[in-house]
C-alpha cells in the first residue's frame, strides 16, 4: 500500500462528497417546484410559464449527478479491492460477487432513502396502480403522433421508474393480433379516477384538454370539453 494511492482515494471522496452535496441541492430545488405545482397546477397553462422546462432541466441534472455518483462509487471501490489482500482465487470470486450484490441493495435502498417525502409518496402511488387501468402514450415522446391506449398496469419499478403495462385488445391495425406489452416511463402513464370513488374524479371545465375514449374501444383520442363538466375521461 502506497501514499499515491491513499490520496487518489481521498481525491475521488471529496469528488464523491461534492457530487452528493449538488445532488442535494438539486432534489431541494425539485421539491420547491412539486410544491408550487401541486399548489397551483393550473400556472403551467399561463403563456410564458416554464415550469415544466425547469422541471425536466432539474431531473435531467439529477440523472446526471446519479450516474457520476455510479461511476465514482465504481472507481473507489476498484481502488480499494486493488489494496485489499486477496485469499483463494474462488474465495476472492465468491467475495467479489457478494460484494456486487450487497453494493446494488444497498445502492437501491440509499436511492430510495434520499428521495423527498412527496416523491416516494408518487412511487408509492405508482406501484399501488398493479392491476388497474390507466391511460398510456405508447409512441416516443418526440414521435410525430402520439397513441394513447387504455392498458393495464402489470408492475411498476420503483428504481427505473418505469411501468410494465399490457394492451388488452390491441387493435386490427396492430402488427399482431395478440396482447401487447409495453415498458413506459411514469411521464406516459395517466390513472383514471376510482371507480368506486365518484369524488375522485375531477370535474374538467370548457376549453380543457383531454382524453378521451372511444366507445367500445381501448383506445384514446385528444379532445376538448366545449361544454359542462365531463368525467368519463383524464386530464393532459
Amino acid at each position: 500500500m502506497s501514499s499515491p494511492d491513499i490520496v487518489s482515494i481521498l481525491e475521488n471522496s471529496k469528488e464523491f462528497d461534492r457530487v452528493r452535496k449538488e445532488q442535494e441541492d438539486i432534489l431541494s430545488e425539485i421539491n420547491k417546484l412539486h410544491k408550487k405545482l401541486q399548489a397551483t397546477p393550473e400556472v403551467v397553462e399561463k403563456p410564458g410559464d416554464n415550469s415544466l422546462a425547469r422541471l425536466k432541466f432539474l431531473y435531467t441534472q439529477a440523472k446526471d449527478l446519479s450516474e457520476s455518483e455510479a461511476s465514482i462509487s465504481n472507481l473507489l471501490i476498484n481502488q480499494i479491492d486493488a489494496l485489499l489482500p486477496t485469499g483463494p482465487q474462488g474465495q476472492t470470486r465468491r467475495r467479489i460477487e457478494g460484494n456486487e450484490q450487497k453494493r446494488k441493495r444497498v445502492k437501491t435502498e440509499s436511492d430510495i432513502s434520499r428521495l423527498t417525502p412527496n416523491m416516494r409518496s408518487q412511487l408509492e402511488a405508482c406501484a399501488s396502480l398493479k392491476g388497474e387501468q390507466v391511460a398510456a402514450r405508447v409512441t416516443p415522446r418526440n414521435a410525430d403522433k402520439d397513441e394513447w391506449f387504455v392498458v393495464k398496469v402489470i408492475h411498476f419499478d420503483k428504481e427505473s421508474k418505469e411501468f410494465e403495462v399490457l394492451d388488452e385488445e390491441p387493435g386490427d391495425d396492430e402488427e399482431s393480433s395478440g396482447q401487447r406489452q409495453y415498458k413506459l416511463p411514469m411521464a406516459n402513464i395517466i390513472p383514471f379516477p376510482k371507480s368506486n370513488d365518484p369524488s375522485s374524479a375531477p370535474d374538467f371545465p370548457p376549453g380543457k384538454h383531454v382524453l378521451a375514449v372511444y366507445p367500445g374501444t381501448t383506445a384514446l383520442y385528444k379532445a376538448t370539453v366545449v361544454q359542462g363538466p365531463r368525467r368519463l375521461c383524464v386530464g393532459i
